[in-house]
């Protein structure tokens, strides 16, 4: 008894992940592109020694140009899919008013693949084609492998673009402050910066984990080593070109 209601609440806790997957999965990889890329710019403009002002103009227009680019972007993918799986549907269709035996003969032979034979198999085909609805859904999902796409294409370039700014605006944090509280001395700001994003790498990685059913630590690990290394390489150029522009 004891054993089932520690089931029941581990199923609990982690429905609202199973419910809203898809959307969450959104977030994810919306935040990861928005912390990563901003730290970047941080870390460019600090290699490259720039002043308060011009790390604030750099990092909130990357922020949202790039925020704005890769939510266009995700609304295009997703409409695409979703034109792509209504245009296969409307064949279907096509195929079944007026290719019904043809359409026929492949449920048969999906089924068949399935290891129905004889009168069973026949019973399963009568069933499945005396609606078309039903008749289309089973060939979308059996012969084309597809699924109907469940996430609007709007709500999807909206919620990456929500936390591209949002997450992708803590690498920034450290410098707005500084900035309107008038504080010249950049000389610690870089280094709470570093401390803000690998807090915010650790939350997201948790997150990815939970999405992709993976260990928990290599989440942790993944998104922590993809920011250091954009960081390091964005830091390392920032010296690198102060070399001949400054």
């Amino acid at each position: 008894m004891h054993k089932i209601s520690e089931a029941s609440l581990h199923n609990g806790s982690n429905s609202w992940i199973v419910q809203y997957q898809e959307y969450i999965a959104e977030f994810v990889y919306g935040a990861i592109d928005g912390s990563v890329t901003t730290f970047a710019v941080v870390a460019g403009s600090e290699g490259a020694h720039f002043d308060l002002g011009v790390v604030l103009i750099l990092g909130i227009a990357n922020l949202l140009a790039d925020g704005f680019s890769m939510s266009v972007g995700s609304y295009l993918s997703a409409k695409s899919e979703k034109e792509q799986y209504e245009k296969h549907k409307r064949i279907e269709y096509w195929e079944v008013d007026n290719l019904p035996e043809v359409e026929k003969d492949e449920i048969r032979e999906i089924y068949r693949a399935k290891g129905f034979e004889g009168e069973i198999l026949e019973k399963i085909v009568e069933v499945i084609t005396e609606n078309k609805d039903r008749w289309v859904d089973i060939m979308m999902k059996e012969e084309l492998e597809m699924m109907e796409p469940s996430k609007p294409p709007l709500l999807s370039g909206l919620i990456t673009f929500i936390s591209f700014v949002l997450v992708g605006a803590i690498p920034l944090l450290s410098y707005v402050i500084a900035f309107i509280t008038g504080n010249k001395d950049a000389t610690h700001l870089f280094m709470m910066s570093s401390i803000f994003t690998a807090i915010s790498f650790l939350v997201i990685g948790l997150l990815k984990a939970k999405v992709n059913h993976t260990s928990i630590w290599k989440g942790i690990f993944e998104t922590l080593l993809l920011g250091g290394i954009a960081a390091g390489i964005s830091y390392g150029v920032g010296i690198f070109l102060r070399q001949f522009i400054g």
